[in-house]
């Protein structure tokens, strides 16, 4: 089960690892869209549109529905949340770091303090020549 799980995991991390399908989900979260709506951003052709989609698909993310010769495609949420699980044991390890960190930064006297921003500097009557 734990393999079947891992590879799970690395279909839906590859699909996310490509900005154009990235943004082809964000616009699922706002609507269905047809594949032709999907494409129009990036000026690519229904072919490539359609391989992304695809790899999508394969990673659970979108369902496609086949509507007379139209291609409608909507999010499946549900892959995210496995994949939001499985980062939530980092952003564990990380708070913890952090808080860690904090109270370290604290216990010295606090962070250091940023430095102060320079004032513009007043213009000198020769600065004119």
């Amino acid at each position: 089960m734990v393999e079947h799980d891992s590879q799970h995991l690395d279909t839906i991390f590859h699909a996310l690892g490509d900005a154009t399908r990235r943004s082809m989900l964000g616009a699922l979260a706002e609507r269905e869209c047809t594949v032709g709506e999907l494409a129009e951003p990036f000026a690519m052709s229904l072919a490539a549109a359609s391989k992304h989609i695809k790899m999508l698909e394969k990673a659970g993310l979108v369902r496609r529905e086949v509507r007379g010769r139209t291609h409608f495609c909507s999010l499946d949420p549900a892959p995210l949340m496995r994949a939001d699980q499985w980062l939530a044991m980092y952003r564990r390890y990380w708070s913890d770091r952090l808080d860690t960190l904090e109270a370290l930064l604290r216990a010295a006297g606090g962070p250091p303090s940023t430095p102060p921003t320079p004032s513009p500097k007043k213009k000198k009557e020769n600065d004119d020549e």
